[in-house]
């Protein structure tokens, strides 16, 4: 009688661990449209202009991706506890998002800054995250240790 009940634990086995692998690889299909609607953020991290120099930067930003490829930002950033504006500010920006849920993002300044971003899609589109791989500041580079984190706040239709 044990063997009986093996075969079928076994075979019950099997059946969760290749529908649970159909349903991963399912979840993991990402494009540009995984990112559309309005997505209220976090942003925190370092400047690090000089050797030694470590410059904190906090900030909140609305996000607003159209689902291929475009989307505008309004921001409000500290930096090293001064606020660079006094109020929000507007950008637009590009992104990409792969199959695998990975992407790019970035912003493009009339001034020469210009902030890359990678970044990953989470809970199904309803998320993301971002590090900033290259930041120019008026055309300079300056290291940094910036991330993000976007929960989305409202469907675009």
């Amino acid at each position: 009688m044990k063997v009986p009940i093996c075969k079928a634990a076994l075979t019950g086995a099997v059946i969760c661990l290749s529908l649970g692998g159909a349903s991963i690889a399912q979840a993991g299909t990402c494009s540009n449209a995984s990112l559309k609607g309005k997505y209220g953020q976090t942003i925190s991290g370092q400047l690090l202009p000089a050797p030694g120099v470590v410059i904190p930067q906090n900030g909140v930003a609305m996000s607003d991706f159209d689902g291929n490829g475009n989307f505008t930002q309004t921001d409000f950033v500290v930096i090293g506890g001064t606020p660079t504006n006094s109020a929000f500010q507007s950008e637009i920006g590009r992104y990409q998002i792969n199959a695998d849920c990975t992407g790019t993002a970035s912003f493009h300044y009339t001034d020469g800054t210009v902030i890359d971003l990678a970044l990953v899609v989470v809970s199904e589109g309803r998320g993301f995250r971002t590090v900033v791989t290259s930041l120019l500041l008026y055309g300079t580079a300056v290291p940094a240790n910036i991330g993000s984190s976007g929960t989305r706040v409202i469907n675009a239709d």
